[in-house]
Parts: C-alpha cells; sequence; structure tokens
C-alpha cells in the first residue's frame, strides 16, 4: 500500500521527508535512477549492506516509467552476445535469476520459446554461427531446426531452418522493477519520486559530526532546491547518464543518442497467427537486430521495432522535439560517422517508419498472411544507445568516476546495454561488486 501510494504521489516516505526537508537528510548512498537497473541495484546493494542508509532518486512520479517500462518484455537467453563477453555472462546468468526471482514472488511470465528464421539460403551460415556462439555462451536447450518443425512449432511461419530457443520468455519488466522497489524498501531503504537531480558538489562548510570532517560530504539538488547529503553516489541514468556524468565534473563520453523505436500490433482477431518469438537473423553489416514478433504478457503481439533518430531522449511519440536535445545529437560527429556507414540502412528505416505497407513487407518475409489490414500502429520506446566519438555503438557496459573529491565518490553507469532488463539482478551483484571495491564499503 505505502508503495502504490509513492506510485501515485511520493509515498508516505518522501512525503515525511519533504515535510521535514528543512532539516538536513543523510543516506550513506544515493541512487539516482528508479529504472530496472538502479532498482535492482539498490535492492542488492541494501541486502549486502544492512547497516548503511539508501535511498533512490527519481525524477518521475513513478518508478520504471522510461526504458523499463517501453521494452518488448522478452527475456532473453544469451544467443547473439559476444563468447566470453560481459554480455554474454550476464544474460545467461540474468535470465535464471530472473526465472527464479518470477517464481519466488509470483510474478507471471511465459516460456514461450523464440525462433531465429532463416528465410533465405544466405542466411543458414549466418544461422549455423549464432547457434555454435549460443553453445559457447552456455545457452539452455538450442537446436537447429527445419522447415516442417518450424510449421509444427509456428504455423503461420514459413523458413528455412531456425535456431529454436524454448528457454526465451516474457515478462512485464515494469512489474519485476517495483517488486525491486518494494524489496529495497522492506530492507530499510526510501524512495524519492519527484526527484529531478539537477547538481551534485562537495558541501563547503564543515562539521563536527566526524573526526575527519564531515562525515557526509556530498549535496545532490534538485530542480526545485531541495537537498539530500550523502557519502556516496551510484547514477543508473539510462537516456541521462552521459548528462549526470557531466552534472558531476566527470567525462561526457561516450554520448548517449537517442533511437527511438516503433512497434505495430497484430488486431486482437490476428494473435493467433503467433505464439512464440519469432526473430530475424541478425545481419552483421547492420547495427540494429530487425523486426521481430513478439508476444505479450496481456496476450497482444508486437511487431518491429524500427530504430530511427528520435528528436527527443524521452521523445515516445512521432512529432515529440526538443530543439536542444536534436541539436545536441545531431551536431556530435560521432553520430554523422555512424549514419555514413550505414546511410542505405537508416535512408530505409526512416522509409519503413513513414508506409506502414512497408513496414508489412518485412513482416511477410516471416509470416505471409500477415496484411496491412491485420495491423495498427503501436507503441514507441526509446533506446539509450552510447556512442563513441569515432561513431561506433558502445556495446557492452562502461562504468566510470572521476577524480577529485567528488568524482572519487561516485560511480557511473555509463552503458547498461540491452539486455539490461533481463540481466539486472546479475547486472546488479556486478554495481554492487564495483560499489565495493571503489567505495571500500
Amino acid at each position: 500500500a505505502a508503495l502504490r501510494r509513492q506510485r501515485a504521489g511520493g509515498g508516505g516516505a518522501a512525503a515525511l521527508w519533504r515535510a521535514q526537508r528543512r532539516q538536513r537528510s543523510t543516506f550513506d548512498v544515493a541512487v539516482v535512477g528508479a529504472g530496472i537497473v538502479g532498482l535492482a541495484s539498490a535492492r542488492e546493494l541494501v541486502r549486502r549492506h544492512p547497516s548503511l542508509t539508501f535511498v533512490v532518486l527519481e525524477k518521475e512520479k513513478e518508478l520504471a516509467h522510461h526504458q523499463s517500462g517501453h521494452n518488448s518484455g522478452v527475456i532473453h537467453s544469451g544467443i547473439y552476445y559476444k563468447p566470453g563477453s560481459l554480455k554474454a555472462k550476464l544474460c545467461v546468468q540474468g535470465a535464471a535469476l530472473c526465472y527464479e526471482y518470477c517464481d519466488q514472488k509470483g510474478i507471471p511470465y511465459k516460456q514461450c520459446g523464440k525462433l531465429i528464421v532463416a528465410v533465405e539460403q544466405d542466411e543458414i551460415p549466418r544461422l549455423k554461427a549464432l547457434y555454435e556462439r549460443g553453445l559457447q555462451n552456455n545457452v539452455r536447450g538450442l537446436k537447429l531446426i527445419g522447415a516442417k518443425e518450424i510449421q509444427a512449432k509456428e504455423p503461420f511461419c514459413r523458413g528455412l531452418m531456425a535456431l529454436d530457443s524454448p528457454y526465451t520468455g516474457i515478462v512485464s519488466y515494469k512489474q519485476v522493477a517495483q517488486s525491486y522497489a518494494e524489496d529495497f524498501q522492506e530492507a530499510g531503504g526510501t524512495i524519492l519520486t519527484g526527484f529531478e537531480v539537477t547538481n551534485m558538489e562537495m558541501a563547503k562548510e564543515s562539521s563536527s559530526e566526524s573526526e575527519d570532517g564531515l562525515k557526509y560530504p556530498v549535496i545532490v539538488r534538485n530542480s526545485q532546491g531541495e537537498e539530500i547529503y550523502c557519502q556516496h553516489i551510484v547514477t543508473c541514468a539510462g537516456l541521462y547518464s552521459d548528462r549526470l556524468s557531466e552534472i558531476s565534473g566527470c567525462s561526457p563520453e561516450p554520448r548517449i543518442v537517442p533511437f527511438r523505436g516503433d512497434y505495430l500490433v497484430l488486431k486482437p482477431e490476428k494473435c493467433y497467427m503467433v505464439k512464440g518469438n519469432i526473430y530475424p537473423v541478425p545481419n552483421p553489416r547492420f547495427p540494429f537486430l530487425g523486426f521481430h514478433f513478439t508476444p505479450r504478457m496481456d496476450g497482444s503481439v508486437w511487431l518491429g521495432p524500427n530504430a530511427v533518430l528520435a528528436f527527443k531522449r524521452e521523445g515516445y511519440r512521432l512529432f515529440d522535439f526538443s530543439p536542444g536535445e536534436f541539436l545536441d545529437a545531431v551536431t556530435y560527429s560521432g553520430l554523422w560517422k555512424l549514419v555514413l556507414r550505414n546511410l542505405s540502412y537508416g535512408l530505409g528505416e526512416i522509409y519503413r517508419a513513414c508506409f506502414l505497407s512497408a513496414q508489412v513487407k518485412q513482416l511477410q518475409k516471416f509470416i505471409p498472411e500477415v496484411t496491412v489490414n491485420d495491423v495498427l500502429r503501436g507503441p514507441s520506446g526509446v533506446r539509450a544507445q552510447a556512442l563513441d566519438s569515432d561513431g561506433n555503438l558502445v556495446d557492452d557496459f562502461v562504468f566510470d568516476g572521476g577524480s577529485g573529491d567528488i568524482g572519487s565518490r561516485i560511480l557511473h553507469v555509463r552503458n547498461a546495454p540491452s539486455p539490461a532488463a533481463t540481466s539486472s539482478l546479475a547486472i546488479a551483484k556486478m554495481i554492487a561488486d564495483e560499489v565495493k571495491r571503489r567505495f571500500e564499503l
């Protein structure tokens, strides 16, 4: 009930804090960002350090409002990622932890499986290589199947060969994130919603609270001038991770460039055509995965997404526009290097974003029966894509802080790429290890 009140308007803890904000509010560690990674990390930290005080600061009035609440909901199995990489290791670990956690908490999910389908002969070698990669990553239950087996699993799907991943599933990650928040609060943590961090600095006054000087030397302020004092900060800010790094005096690199992904949805009477996840064979020449079919926990089926530059970091609608954020993206040299290397792909994505029939044509490669009359425009998400100055997509995790008094007290989770939601509990363990190492908790 307390969490429901908090989601609605700041909660009991937040209201009490604001009523007493003239008094100094102090915490050992502040976590900025109440997305699924921030909440999982806060949960892990409070469980490891029950004697310390923790606060999660979230600018929105509700939790998991952005990427965590605008994703496809797939529990990935770890097939795609380079063997030995953190992404591969954490996805396989994270998927197992996700299923275990949902079982413990009674959170509904469906282990509906996934087929990665080759529809052209030249895709078959890539599919076989993907199968070998999945085996190296210790993905459970993988097998290659032929055309008849494809139709046995997905009667409306056509393909030459497919990689069958039976342990891929779906879940509501917003529900998972809210459960993390409940765990965190039950362990004594505080969540302050409506707290948009705009400034971090070292306190200038001295104090007799400890022999070493000020015990809580870092001030975190929000857009309303409210402030909390803490010893250390962990930022898990997704779309604004680079901005928070700059605010704290740390490096602006890697930059976040937002890409919007628009989904179509099958009309309810046509959802019978899709039983599980149906994905294309990824093309290594292109930066994004391509159109796929994704069943949802509510029984709907999402189709897509595409990938186009968003004109606003939290711009989920087609015409959402922020002049400053758009200018920030298009004046970044790294973006232009990425665009020039993938010009034909990018123009194709823009074309498909404008014309429904072009998107449906991509889907018909897998399910020929799908027509323009069977689909509607659906929701959108925005991917926080980390990009370096050479135009390379930053594909692995980036942690950094800075130098000096405040830089040494901050850990920025700069890039926690997809599949971050699947991997959230495993990522949280890694972040907690890094916090312990850096801050000597």
